[in-house]
């Protein structure tokens, strides 16, 4: 697992300033890297740390700031460049190849040789998943599922029927894919449920986190465009459709028949109502509630930050007041405009 500073900075198209010949083997943090282990400067902030730091070399952006450690790899990006090389140390998580004995694999579904099923694993009729998959232990698969090359299931992922999945994707533990979506019609005896004929559709390089669920259309199809990225414990609704490479991060909850554009940026938190259009490129911070389309690029927020209690309580016993001191303001400016006019008649 061990590689040159040299080897490393070959494949971040990076400068080495110092040894190149030294042996990484781990990647860590400024704070707590050891002198095997490469770390990387990317917030100003942390810049007082490389003084300290007792990292075998560091990523840095310049010259400048590799004088000020031993060994550097000097980059122009050092975040990505961390990101690129953290695919070299990943320690290898599967012990078992081909389908396990305990997996349970219907004879009609098409599986390439080199598939990896896990134990205990279910697979569906007329399910299609292609080379280079890796389903791990406890997966359901349901009938008619069609997973695309390389694409990974880690333990627990359960995916409904007829959903399709692109190339080069990620599912982590326990989401849920093709659920129905929440749809119910009003009755004078209770709900009545709609059945939700649509499906899941997504495309290559997605990866979905933890826990997320993602429900079928009710008719038509919900869409997860190519490299979308999905944190832990996000809900998304039937029918939405999400752009490609749009990111989303933890807890946030997306209603029904909404669209998110193209390389979008949610925060975790965030509430976004249904039958909404969210622009390209759009930026919402976290804990905001959307409640209307956004049809405009750039960055939008929603609720008040934080400040110590006793402020907090005083603000809020004002904003609950606004109304009446609107209507206090307009009186009050009533009341000038009449004198000043009587000011202009003498």
């Amino acid at each position: 697992m061990s590689h040159t500073l040299g080897q490393l900075a070959a494949k971040v198209q990076g400068v080495v300033k110092g040894d190149d010949r030294l042996l990484i083997e781990k990647l860590g943090t400024l704070e707590k890297a050891t002198q095997t282990e490469l770390s990387f400067l990317a917030n100003p902030k942390y810049q007082n740390q490389l003084a300290s730091t007792s990292a075998g070399a560091v990523l840095v952006k310049n010259e400048e700031l590799a004088q000020l450690v031993e060994n550097a790899i000097i980059v122009s990006n050092p975040y990505l460049a961390f990101a690129q090389l953290s695919h070299l140390f990943v320690p290898s998580t599967q012990c078992w190849s081909g389908i396990h004995s305990s997996a349970v694999v219907s004879a009609n579904a098409i599986i390439a040789e080199d598939v990896v099923v896990g134990p205990n694993s279910a697979i569906d009729d007329d399910v299609e998943i292609a080379e280079g998959c890796v389903i791990g232990a406890g997966c359901v698969i349901g009938r008619g599922v069609k997973i695309g090359k390389g694409t990974r299931l880690y333990p627990n992922v359960t995916v409904y029927h007829d959903v399709v999945i692109g190339e080069a994707c990620i599912f982590h533990s326990s989401s849920v894919i093709g659920a129905d979506g929440f749809g119910f019609a009003p009755t004078q005896s209770g709900w009545e449920k709609i059945n939700q004929l649509g499906s899941v559709v997504i495309g290559d390089n997605v990866e979905i986190g933890a826990s997320t669920t993602i429900d079928r259309g009710a008719i038509e199809n919900t869409y997860i465009g190519h490299g979308v990225k999905i944190d832990n414990q996000v809900q998304i609704a039937h029918n939405v459709v999400i752009g490609d490479n749009t990111a989303i991060a933890a807890s946030t909850a997306i209603a029904g028949s909404t669209k998110i554009g193209s390389s979008c940026t949610i925060s975790g938190g965030v509430c976004i109502a249904g039958h909404l259009t969210l622009a390209d490129s759009v930026h919402v911070t976290g804990m905001s509630m959307i409640s209307n389309s956004i049809t405009e690029a750039g960055s939008y927020s929603s609720g008040m930050g934080m400040e110590p209690t006793a402020k907090w309580r005083r603000t809020v016993a004002r904003v609950r007041r606004i109304d009446d001191m609107a209507k206090q303001f307009s009186q009050l400016k009533q009341q000038v405009n009449k004198f000043l006019e009587k000011v202009d008649n003498k």
